[in-house]
Parts: structure tokens; C-alpha cells; sequence
């Protein structure tokens, strides 16, 4: 069989498939997987056009990596053919841990692992599948490799996978916000010391990333809808987790159904491989599958959510600085218990508060390093005449106060003005 194919990408043109292995591990079940999961979960509901998969965003990662091998071995730097083979793989394989609807279930299915844990359980998985011919994509992935700019290119503030994931959304979502100088930024690319670092004529590419990064969360990742709709879906899934260990039957797929039934940790995904098996089968369509049936469950709070995420009937949620008044949260937990048949305690699946965070660069945390024309190496905030990179570097934090719309929330406002 031939397997030197070519992928027509919508937003980089055709993409080559770099050898026989990667064929295979794309065509592997693991992997293609990702054709059923939204790389942007629910945001569709803001941005009709985010419909793109994760598969879309391995592939597109796996194209940019290649680029950015070419740019390196330009300059001088030796990366071997395993080496690149290994970090493609590496790139290709980052994601392929994510659960359904991504990171607004990944603490709800399952207890205390994320989805990079999973992505190497994953990958171990797939090495002894393939010969062990993933040992140095591993060590790559897990940072145990000597080329630590390797790594970097795979994880890192600058790494490869958020070139794809702003690129991509951007182009998807059509926020223009978003769209970053991705080619001239993998040009701009060198080592110094064994450490990934941007020519200094890189620097306004480079600013121009981090603000997009950060504009992109409020526009797109944290946009207010979104965060209604991601946080519906994970109240849904805890109310039937919670129903289904009380011994509720529930209408489920059976893979989603393990996980309804089980209460499945860090531990027991190592321990039994029957959990990472059932994972690896678990997608987008278990979860609406079973949404749009338990609209019709004889539990008032479980087809109540349901029905209102089917219909795109969100909650309404508050954005500030600072906590919202206790008065105004008791006022609607009132409202809740006089409109509903629940008790207090259930309350909180129709009035409830969190946080947020945006951070588009973290100081200390695998800086973006610049190497300046003297040869000499500076973070981009001290190399920056940009007063806003040094903003950027500031973690935000939000209050939200999310409550069902039929709430009369006004009449605590007029009371209170």
C-alpha cells in the first residue's frame, strides 16, 4: 500500500505524511478518534463555524512541526531522521488523550487525571503496539529526551501546538484577532545552549502571538456564552453521575456508561487497562446521544438542563472583578427553590459561582527567550519596548455568577438600586 499521502488542509493547503509509522499511527483507532471530538467543545453555540476536530488541529501541528525541523536544521543544528520522525510523532500524539467536549469534561467523567496523563498512557499503549518504536517520542513528550528544545517545540509557550490552535480557530471561529504570523514566526526559530529561542527580528511576531493568545481567550475561549454553555454541560454530566450513583439507571452508551457507573481515577486507569480501552471509545457523540434522550428523565434538575442545552437556552452569566453580593446569590437560590421542586442543596445546578483565569504568558514558566544580535539571550518582556507584554505576563482573574434565565434576577436589582 502506498502511504505517501497527501491531506488537503483548509487552512495550510496540502500537508505530507512524513513516513510509513506516521501513516499508521494516523490510521489508528486511538487517532482517529479525534475525528469526533470539537476541537472547541461548545463553541459553536457563539461561533457556528467552530465545528473543527481535534484530528484536525493533530494534523495540522504535525505539518508545522516539519516546518520547524526544516528551519532548525537550516541553521546548523543537527536533528537526525529518527529525531524528526520521533517529534513529529510527539506532536501528532499530544492530544490524543482528550475526552469529549475536551477540557469542560475533563474533570467531570473522570476523577483527578488529566488529559496529558491520558495522552501517555495512551502512547505507552501505541509503543508496545508498534515495537517500541515510540521510545524516543516519548521521551520527547515526557522531557526525558537530551535535545530539550525538542520538547519545547512540542510543550512550551511558544510550542507548536499553540501556532496550530490560534492559526486554526482563529480561521474557524473567523475572529481575526486570532490569526498570528505562524510562517514567519517558525522562520524567526533557532537554538542557543539547547534551548529554543526567536531570532531578535522575531520580536513584533512574537508580540503580536501573545496578544492574539490572550485576546483570543476573552473573544473565543472565555467568551461569556461559551462559558454558559460548557458549564450546563458539565452540570449535566455531575447531576447524572450523581443520579447514577444512587442507583439511577440512565440511558448511555456503553462506554459512557462505565464511566456514569464507575467512580474511575488516576490510579484505576493504570492499574486496569479496561478504563483506558473503554476511554479510547468515548467521544462527542456518546455524550449528545444521551442528552438529548435524558430530556425526557423523570429527574426534574437532569432533563431540565438537558432540554435547556438542546434548545441553546443558556444560562445567564455575570463577568466581574470581584465576587458577586451574597444578597443577590441567596435572592436567586430563593427564586430557584420557589420556581422548582428541589432542596437547597440541589439548588446549586441552577445558581452557582466559579472563576476564571486568563494568562497569556506565564515568567519563569519555559520563557520565550530571544536571542539578540550580540548573541546574548533575553525574556520577550525584557527585550519588549511593549509596555503591554509586561500586562500580558499578569495572571487575570474574573468572578462568574451563572443562573437559569427564567430566574427573576431583576427583581433583586430594582430592590437593590
Amino acid at each position: 500500500m502506498n502511504k505517501k499521502k497527501i491531506i488537503n488542509d483548509p487552512v495550510y493547503g496540502f500537508i505530507t505524511i512524513h513516513s510509513d509509522l506516521v501513516f499508521d499511527l494516523i490510521q489508528h483507532p486511538y487517532v482517529q478518534r479525534l475525528r469526533h471530538i470539537k476541537q472547541l467543545g461548545m463553541t459553536h453555540l457563539v461561533y457556528p463555524g467552530a465545528l473543527h476536530t481535534r484530528f484536525h488541529h493533530a494534523l495540522g501541528a504535525m505539518h508545522l512541526m516539519g516546518l520547524a525541523v526544516e528551519t532548525i536544521r537550516s541553521k546548523g543544528h543537527e536533528i537526525t531522521e529518527e529525531e524528526e520522525e520521533a517529534v513529529i510523532i510527539a506532536i501528532l500524539l499530544h492530544d490524543i488523550g482528550h475526552g469529549p467536549f475536551s477540557h469542560a469534561l475533563e474533570h467531570t467523567i473522570v476523577e483527578g487525571i488529566s488529559h496529558e496523563h491520558i495522552s501517555t498512557l495512551f502512547i505507552n499503549n501505541l509503543n508496545k503496539q508498534f515495537n517500541n518504536q515510540l521510545d524516543m517520542a516519548l521521551d520527547i513528550f515526557n522531557k526525558r529526551y537530551p535535545k530539550r528544545f525538542l520538547h519545547q517545540l512540542v510543550s512550551g509557550q511558544l510550542d507548536i501546538d499553540r501556532l496550530d490552535y490560534l492559526n486554526r480557530d482563529s480561521f474557524f471561529t473567523g475572529v481575526s484577532e486570532g490569526v498570528i504570523s505562524f510562517d514567519r514566526i517558525i522562520k524567526m526559530l533557532d537554538v542557543s545552549g539547547d534551548q529554543l529561542v526567536v531570532e531578535e527580528k522575531g520580536i513584533y511576531s512574537i508580540e503580536k502571538f501573545l496578544i492574539a493568545r490572550r485576546l483570543m481567550y476573552w473573544q473565543v475561549y472565555l467568551h461569556k456564552t461559551v462559558i454558559a454553555a460548557e458549564q450546563m454541560l458539565v452540570k449535566i454530566l455531575e447531576r447524572a453521575k450523581e443520579l447514577a450513583a444512587g442507583g439511577t439507571i440512565l440511558f448511555a452508551t456503553p462506554c459512557l456508561a462505565h464511566f456514569l457507573n464507575n467512580s474511575v481515577t488516576a490510579e484505576d486507569f493504570i492499574t486496569d487497562p479496561i478504563h483506558l480501552e473503554r476511554f479510547s471509545r468515548l467521544d462527542d457523540h456518546d455524550i449528545f446521544t444521551s442528552i438529548k434522550v435524558w430530556t425526557d428523565h423523570e429527574d426534574l434538575i437532569l432533563s431540565s438542563l438537558c432540554k435547556h442545552l438542546i434548545a441553546r437556552n443558556l444560562y445567564q452569566v455575570e463577568i466581574s472583578n470581584e465576587p458577586p453580593p451574597l444578597e443577590k446569590i441567596d435572592a436567586l437560590v430563593d427564586e430557584s427553590l420557589s420556581i422548582f421542586d428541589i432542596d437547597e442543596d440541589e439548588a446549586s445546578y441552577f445558581v452557582f459561582t466559579d472563576t476564571i483565569k486568563n494568562n497569556a504568558y506565564s515568567v519563569g514558566d519555559g520563557n520565550i527567550n530571544l536571542l539578540m544580535k550580540d548573541g546574548s539571550i533575553l525574556d520577550i518582556t525584557l527585550a519588549s519596548d511593549n509596555s503591554n507584554l509586561e500586562a500580558l505576563a499578569k495572571t487575570v482573574k474574573k468572578y462568574i455568577l451563572c443562573y437559569l434565565k427564567e430566574l427573576k434576577h431583576q427583581d433583586w436589582n430594582a430592590s437593590n438600586s
